[in-house]
């Protein structure tokens, strides 16, 4: 095989650990990654869909994958998807999504959303929480981190940033975001910030009216 595109799928998905026992394995991890991550473009919403996508689109995978198997089935893509670390998964998926971006620049919006029906009570488990970085004008999800309770977002937002590149951004958070740790973690990776905030925080919010009240005073000389 030829030296793989740096915008492929495979050359931001080569570092990714398969957990799998080499010598029990039929098809290569890649292959798998690369198969499932285009069918999902294309609308594949479930294990057997990607398997039927990969069948369909075997000739035109086989111009750039080896598959000494043939398409894997629908089980084999359960397995491997299940036993991958998320957080590798996740941090190749991100750098893969920045080579399609380019060096994404501008509003980054991270919010944090529940995923209806995610719970489950007959296991006593809450709903799922995902925190995502959306990137405004690339349309495109840079990043997400689970947390199980709403209030867990302010320790999974440092670990979505941890993630992102953000020179020459700027992130935008809602209330929930405004605290250090987080506001901190923006600057360390390279961007600025826009935090709202709540009367709920009323010493903070009384010195930023102060602050603003200050800088009209003076007509914002000496602000930048």
């Amino acid at each position: 095989m030829s030296t793989p595109n740096p915008l492929s799928i495979a050359a931001h998905f080569d570092t990714l650990s398969d957990p799998r026992i080499s010598r029990k394995t039929e098809h290569k991890l890649l292959d798998i990654i690369v198969i499932a991550i285009s069918a999902v473009i294309c609308h594949a919403d479930d294990w057997v869909s990607i398997a039927e996508f990969g069948r369909a689109k075997e000739t035109w995978f086989r111009q750039f994958l080896e598959l000494p198997n043939g398409i894997p089935s629908h089980d084999t893509f359960n397995r491997v998807f299940a036993r991958l670390s998320p957080q590798g998964f996740q941090r190749c998926f991100t750098s893969w999504v920045r080579s399609l971006s380019g060096a994404y620049a501008g509003l980054i919006a991270v919010d944090g959303k529940r995923l209806r029906r995610s719970h489950d009570r007959s296991q006593d488990k809450s709903a799922i929480h995902l925190v995502s970085a959306w990137a405004v004008d690339n349309a495109l999800v840079l990043g997400q981190v689970k947390t199980d309770e709403k209030s867990n977002e302010i320790t999974a937002i440092p670990q979505l940033l941890e993630l992102l590149a953000l020179e020459g951004c700027l992130v935008t958070l809602d209330a929930m975001g405004c605290q250090k740790p987080i506001a901190q973690k923006s600057i360390d990776q390279g961007g600025d910030y826009v935090l709202a905030l709540k009367g709920n925080q009323s010493g903070l919010r009384d010195r930023v009216l102060t602050a603003f009240e200050t800088a009209e005073e003076a007509a914002f000389k000496g602000y930048t």
